[in-house]
């Protein structure tokens, strides 16, 4: 039994498809058929577009950035703390 791998399709394909449907030069299923691809993944990258296009006018996409690199800093902070902790507790009961 031969497994199939799954196909992952880089940013810029995906981007590259998804405004060819919102272009509509072409149906869904013509796209599909160009590119090689499923046409409800058109679709669905189609909807991905029209939702994520907000978020680059209004700012988001860099305090995501920011937000995400806070959490990193403060996920670092506290794996330091238990590293100490748990070094501290394994001398104290001879480890």
């Amino acid at each position: 039994m031969s497994k199939t791998k799954r196909t992952r399709y880089s940013a810029e394909f995906k981007a590259k498809i998804a405004l060819a449907a919102l272009r509509e030069e072409a149906t869904i299923a013509e796209i599909a058929i160009k590119f090689g691809v499923h046409p409800n993944q058109v679709g669905q990258w189609k909807r991905h577009a029209v939702e994520g296009i907000a978020d680059v006018f209004s700012g988001k996409i860099g305090q995501k950035d920011v937000d995400h690199e806070t959490q990193v800093k403060d996920l670092h902070a506290k794996i330091g703390q238990l590293t100490v902790e748990r070094d501290f507790l394994a001398k104290a009961f001879g480890r």
